[in-house]
């Protein structure tokens, strides 16, 4: 037998359900907030990815699905499955001349991404991702209302006691003393970092900073390295605009908390950077992650414009949220006369109601047992109700039964 590939999932039945209610909240909440909806192929050019999210990242190095194409015959190139979406909002914003219309421009996105990596509880190498980007803005506003449409939508779902946690890497300038200083002070410790952090320490010593690894961790705590990473190396003009961020975050209501640590896996952030976490599970745990990105648009080659956006799991949201109940069918039509069944099927969906009936004749008992499994409401259309013209409705959480006499009733 053929089996789903390692780390993909098929989504059907009751799930769904849940599915289609978390994307359905997603729509609302943003559109109420003017993202529009943006969808962007499922594979890119490889370029965009080493370029836009940083060859220093895991994501680059390991996890991307990266074929060739073309033949003896063609022009060979190299196309990649997008493991994130934030550079394929960009290369659309680029390439269809969007930065023309008046700022801001805001986009919202649903779709699945790609990373060869172990597959665990929440996380697939085909996983999905909602999430929203704006561009032209470079005040805190733009940052502030990124977070507060982040909060809404999980608030939306159910998700409670939610803490933004956040922190700022300053501009470029601020950034890289921030990278120098950390390399410095890291530098006596080379040897006791894990492999990948030795990597990083070349290429992007920030990142070691993101880095899981007991030892690491370890390392972090020690008061030479701690009084390092807890310098504040931000210009003014940085520390201006991290401190404005927080004032509409208190004026919003939002609770947050700063980490110094945090400073996300892709190379592209720069000044505020975020991570929302809830204790949907008791302890918590991120359910989603952005910042700013000021310089990517220029990176990609279109002209400079400060932007800023958030992405998050859906398969993680799923595992946090109360799974919806998968009884969705208005009517379920009980009857052993199948010309009329089909034809009151028919005129209820007609009028947007979901109905559904038995096609193989079964008895009634055993129309009523799966109607009680699926509906909310059985329509029993017998030989009497045929015969008077009425219908008799069955509340199939209640019990309750009653007769209704005609079609304009049961559509109300």
């Amino acid at each position: 037998m053929i089996k789903a590939q390692r780390g993909t999932k098929d989504i059907f039945g009751d799930e769904i359900y849940t599915w289609q209610w978390i994307l359905d909240n997603a729509k609302k909440v943003f559109q109420n907030a003017c993202f529009s909806e943006i969808k962007t192929p499922i594979f890119e050019a490889t370029e965009l990815f080493a370029r836009g999210v940083g060859d220093s990242t895991d994501i680059v190095n390991k996890e991307m699905y990266t074929f060739s194409v073309g033949g003896a015959d063609k022009d060979s190139s190299s196309i990649t499955l997008r493991p994130e979406n934030t550079a394929g909002v960009v290369r659309a914003f680029i390439e269809h001349n969007i930065f023309r219309q008046s700022p801001p421009q805001k986009f919202w996105y649903f779709g699945p991404m790609f990373r060869y990596e172990r597959p665990q509880a929440g996380r697939q190498r085909q996983f999905h991702q909602i999430g929203v980007e704006m561009f032209g803005i470079k005040e805190p506003t733009a940052d502030a209302e990124v977070i507060l449409a982040a909060v809404n939508f999980l608030k939306s779902v159910g998700l409670g006691d939610l803490e933004v946690e956040l922190n700022t890497l300053g501009c470029p300038k601020c950034k890289n003393d921030y990278r120098n200083s950390i390399k410095e002070a890291l530098k006596p410790h080379l040897n006791e970092l894990c492999d990948d952090c030795k990597m990083r320490y070349e290429k992007n010593p920030l990142r070691i900073l993101d880095c899981k690894n007991e030892n690491c961790q370890k390392i972090f705590e020690l008061p030479e390295i701690k009084e390092i990473i807890y310098k504040d190396y931000v210009c003014e003009e940085c520390s201006n605009h991290f401190s404005e961020l927080l004032g509409y975050l208190d004026s919003l209501n939002i609770k947050y908390s700063r980490n110094k640590l945090l400073v996300r896996g892709l190379d592209y952030y720069n000044r505020t950077v975020f991570e929302i976490k809830s204790s949907a599970l008791g302890s918590q745990s991120a359910v989603c992650g952005g910042g700013r990105y000021d310089g990517l648009v220029e990176m990609l080659g279109g002209q400079a414009t400060p932007a800023v956006g958030f992405a998050m799991g859906v398969e993680r949201l799923y595992t946090l949220v109360d799974k919806i109940n998968p009884k969705k069918i208005d009517y379920y039509i009980v009857s052993t006369d199948i010309n009329e069944t089909m034809k009151l099927a028919q005129k209820l969906r007609d009028n947007n109601l979901v109905v559904d009936f038995d096609m193989q004749k079964r008895k009634f008992s055993k129309q009523l047992e799966k109607a009680s499994k699926v509906a909310k409401y059985a329509l029993i259309l017998g030989e009497d109700e045929i015969k008077e013209g009425f219908y008799s409705v069955k509340n199939l959480e209640t019990g309750e039964q009653v007769k209704v006499n005609s079609f304009n009733e049961l559509i109300k």
